[in-house]
C-alpha cells in the first residue's frame, strides 16, 4: 500500500460522525477519500466553506471555490459559504473538532514545525498557527523521515507552528501519541517492528509492554 494512502486510511479512523474537520494542504486532503461509508463529517476550509467535497466531475472547476491549497473543490448539498473573518472565528473560537496537518518536524514535547524552512520561499503563513492553537484535536500526517533524516526529533530546528502539544502523529511506520510524559509509541505499521521505528526516530519514545499493529482497510 502506498505510504500516503496508509497514513490517510489510518487517520480516517480517528474521525467521528458530526465532527467539523479541517484538512491541511497535501497529504491530509487524502483523508476525505477513505472515510467509512457510514461516517458523516463536515469539512471546513479556512477559505470560507463548510461542506467542502471532492470535485464531482472534471470540467466543473470554479476558481472561486477552492481548498486552502488553491485546488478546485466541490460542495455537498447544504454547504455554507462565508468570509475569511467568520472562518477564522470558527477556528480561533475553538469550534473546530479536528484538524489534520502535514509536518516537517515534531519534537519530544509534541510541538509541530510545519510552516517554513529558513531560506526557502514561503508563499504565505496560511492558517496552520490558528489551526494548531484553536482545534480541539490536532493530528499530524507525515512521512517518518525525509531523505533518510528523522522528522520526529528531540527538538525542532525549524520554526514552531505553535507552542501546543499535538494529539496524534501518524506516519507510514507508526502511530505516536504525545503526552505530558513524552511520546508514546501506540502502534506500528504492518511489516514494521518496534526496533525499526526506534532506529528511524531521533526523539526518545516511550514503548509500552504491548504495542499494537496499525489496522487499516485493504
Amino acid at each position: 500500500m502506498d505510504n500516503k494512502v496508509l497514513i490517510a486510511k489510518r487517520i480516517a479512523q480517528e474521525l467521528k460522525s458530526g465532527d467539523l474537520v479541517n484538512l491541511g494542504i497535501g497529504m491530509p486532503t487524502l483523508v476525505a477519500s477513505y472515510l467509512p461509508k457510514d461516517l458523516e463529517v463536515f469539512f471546513q476550509s479556512e477559505n470560507g466553506i463548510i461542506g467542502m467535497s471532492m470535485l464531482p466531475h472534471p470540467g466543473l472547476e470554479d476558481l472561486d471555490l477552492t481548498d486552502a491549497g488553491g485546488n478546485p473543490i466541490g460542495a455537498v448539498p447544504g454547504a455554507a459559504g462565508f468570509d475569511s473573518g467568520f472562518s477564522f472565528g470558527l477556528i480561533r473560537g475553538g469550534h473546530l473538532d479536528v484538524t489534520v496537518l502535514g509536518g516537517l518536524q515534531v519534537d519530544e514535547r509534541g510541538y509541530l514545525a510545519n510552516w517554513m524552512v529558513p531560506g526557502k520561499m514561503v508563499p504565505g503563513m496560511g492558517g496552520a498557527m490558528d489551526l494548531v492553537a484553536g482545534a480541539k484535536k490536532v493530528i499530524v500526517a507525515m512521512t517518518h523521515t525525509a531523505k533518510g533524516a528523522p522528522k520526529i526529533v528531540k527538538e525542532c530546528s525549524l520554526p514552531l507552528t505553535a507552542e501546543r502539544r499535538v494529539d496524534l502523529i501518524v506516519t507510514e511506520m507508526a502511530v505516536i501519541t504525545p503526552t505530558a510524559d513524552g511520546l508514546v509509541l501506540s502502534e506500528v505499521a504492518p511489516g514494521t517492528s518496534v526496533e525499526d521505528v526506534l532506529a528511524a526516530t531521533e526523539a526518545s519514545l516511550i514503548v509500552p509492554d504491548a504495542v499494537g499493529e496499525m489496522k487499516v482497510a485493504a
